[in-house]
């Protein structure tokens, strides 16, 4: 008699589902939240991607590569102002110990469930999440007007309407994403797909909390950079815009908003640091603690 694994293997290769299952997909078939692996979708730096069948929908299983078999790494700009659940994954963390490994690891893989669920309730246009189960992502599969899985933006040709149509739909993306706390750290024409409704961004496991991590700045400044260049082929006009800069300027004086009209001139001010009434700031603070410590020891 097989056991329970190997009769599962046998009927997951049926003549409706010829591709073997891949070991990581396993345990979601086991559970019910997938009945049968279509065909795989593609195999990135950080993750292999398969179209799967969930009833009757096709939706898409990201599975999460292990870190060594990554190209991108978790560098420090991206990690920065993340939270651990507490204090001892926080030292295993700095150690480098393999539970720490291990915790930073699941770290990484839940920073895209958690922005998507978020960006999702704010209305961005990113794949809708189903599930996050064995290191495993199960997700919406974005598809083109003709029902086929969704092309990236890097193997599409666009006329110069086309162009400036979908940058300005993204940079709104980008505010919608920006207004609700998330800076996606990594977009470019690779990480966008263009699905029946327009684009739709994806691959997120690297996005920083806008508010906590000192590089979100820069990291929105290039994403926007990236997006214009790719965009400036087909409408070179675009390359004299300057989207990240507004778009931060506006979220840094909180009138940042997802209906806001842009413009796309932006200019950095070139007015000279008082660094005399800058020292007169921390003194006079440095001056008031000093007297508040005086009170309390009296």
């Amino acid at each position: 008699m097989l056991s329970g694994n190997r009769r599962l293997r046998r009927q997951l290769r049926t003549p409706d589902s010829p591709m073997k299952i891949p070991k990581r997909l396993e345990p979601l078939v086991e559970d019910g939240l997938v009945d049968a692996v279509v065909r795989q979708l593609m195999s990135g730096k950080e993750a292999m991607v398969f179209v799967v069948r969930c009833g009757a929908e096709s939706r898409c299983a990201k599975v999460y590569k292990e870190a060594n078999q990554r190209s991108f790494r978790q560098a420090v700009a991206y990690t920065e102002g993340r939270k651990v659940k507490n204090s001892r994954q926080a030292r295993a963390i700095e150690k480098g110990t393999r539970y720490g490994r291990k915790v930073q690891e699941q770290a990484w893989q839940s920073a895209e469930v958690d922005a998507l669920y978020r960006l999702t309730a704010a209305g961005v246009r990113v794949p809708k999440p189903y599930n996050f189960h064995e290191g495993v992502l199960l997700m919406e599969l974005v598809t083109d007007e003709q029902g086929n899985a969704a092309p990236r933006l890097n193997d599409l040709e666009f006329s110069q309407d086309q162009a400036r149509a979908h940058h300005h739909a993204l940079m709104m993306e980008v505010v919608r994403m920006l207004c609700a706390g998330v800076v996606h750290g990594d977009l470019s024409e690779y990480n966008v797909l263009l699905g029946s409704d327009g684009p739709v961004i994806i691959d997120l496991p690297q996005a920083v909390d806008a508010a906590g991590n000192n590089h979100a700045k820069s990291m929105l400044e290039r994403d926007v950079a990236n997006l214009t260049a790719y965009f400036g082929r087909f409408d070179p006009e675009l390359l004299a815009t300057d989207y990240g800069g507004e778009i931060w300027a506006l979220y840094e004086h909180g009138e940042l908003h997802p209906e806001v009209r842009l413009t796309g001139r932006f200019e950095q001010s070139t007015k000279p640091v008082d660094l005399g009434s800058v020292v007169r700031e921390i003194d006079d603070a440095r001056a008031e603690d000093a007297a508040r410590r005086m009170r309390l020891e009296g």
